[in-house]
């Protein structure tokens, strides 16, 4: 398993080597809008918002600059993440099997495996906290001997870009752009960090978010209560009623990943560039930690290839009103 041509180390791409398996084709699901999509939604106002980073937080490489002034009009958003529970609905209903259970791997926080070790194939090039486990998938997040029993209302994981596309089609929704990723994740504060002001930590020392506390990657003190994902609603919503943008999973976003996209960006309902290599994921995950990765932030972007997963990434879904 190797990341070694993906620029960010929060999450490794699919490897393109000769050694990997041949690419799924991405299954027709059952007729658009015909699933029952059980997440709540928010319906966001339309009106403008400052995107981008306005602190000087950002990776350099990640484009988080210039900071611009976009409007976007109404349109509806998941509170939540998109859970275990959910995506098992979609998949009953639809026989859907992902790219990770196609492929037949997956990449697996360290700490969280626990499979047979004949399914071990190695660590990430570059990321050796990451591990190819066979076997890994949305149904067993860390590996064959794991399963969702019990985390019904985590968020799922291990669910690539096309993936992601897939339960949309079935619900009638789509992956939101990252503008309105960005503006959901804002609520009505202009400019803040987090979706809850500037700071961190609570006023009382609490954590307002499931990221990495301890020494990144061999011990995670669990100050907030979890090593791995944390229940969707875990932590408290934005004044906007969106639960935990930042941190517990990476979503994706519909846009292709440029660095330089906000250099030329339109000011009304941005979609992003035309073509690309890589799709948009924000919001960070319970990996991210200051001593390498600050993009658990409204403004921060990373990017990965249509068909990675791992166990750290999900998605939420949008539509118009």
């Amino acid at each position: 398993m190797t990341g070694s041509d993906h620029p960010h180390c929060c999450a490794p791409a699919r490897p393109d080597v000769a050694s990997a398996p041949a690419a799924p084709a991405v299954q027709a699901v059952a007729a658009a809008g015909a699933g029952d999509h059980p997440i709540e939604q928010i319906v966001i106002p339309a009106g403008r918002f400052l995107m981008g980073d306005s602190y000087g937080d950002g990776n350099p490489g990640d484009g988080e600059t210039p900071v611009h002034e976009v409007h976007l009009p109404e349109y509806s958003i998941d509170a939540t993440s998109v859970t275990n529970a959910a995506f098992a609905e979609f998949v009953d209903d639809t026989g859907y099997r992902t790219e990770a259970e196609t492929f037949g791997f997956s990449a697996v926080f360290h700490l969280a495996v626990d499979a047979p070790r004949e399914h071990i194939m190695g660590l990430a090039q570059g990321t050796p906290w990451w591990i190819g486990v066979r076997g890994a998938d949305w149904a067993h997040p860390g590996g064959a001997n794991t399963g969702i029993d019990g985390i019904e209302d985590h968020p799922v994981v291990h669910i690539s870009w096309n993936d992601a596309q897939a339960y949309c089609t079935w619900a009638g929704r789509r992956l939101p752009t990252e503008a309105e990723w960005e503006r959901a994740s804002r609520g009505s504060l202009r400019g803040a960090r987090y979706p809850w002001g500037d700071e961190l930590l609570s006023g009382s020392g609490r954590w307002r978010c499931n990221i990495w506390q301890g020494r990144f990657p061999t011990v995670n003190s669990t100050e907030d209560g979890y090593l791995t994902t944390a229940p969707v609603t875990a932590f408290p919503k934005n004044d906007f009623g969106v639960w935990q943008t930042v941190g517990n999973v990476w979503e994706w976003c519909a846009d292709w990943f440029s660095p330089r996209y906000y250099a030329s960006s339109p000011a009304e309902d941005p979609r992003g560039p035309s073509f690309g290599q890589a799709r948009v994921l924000r919001g960070g995950s319970y990996l991210c930690h200051d001593s390498y990765c600050n993009r658990y932030r409204n403004a921060a972007r990373s990017s990965n290839t249509p068909d990675s997963s791992m166990g750290n990434a999900g998605f939420r879904t949008v539509s118009e009103r």
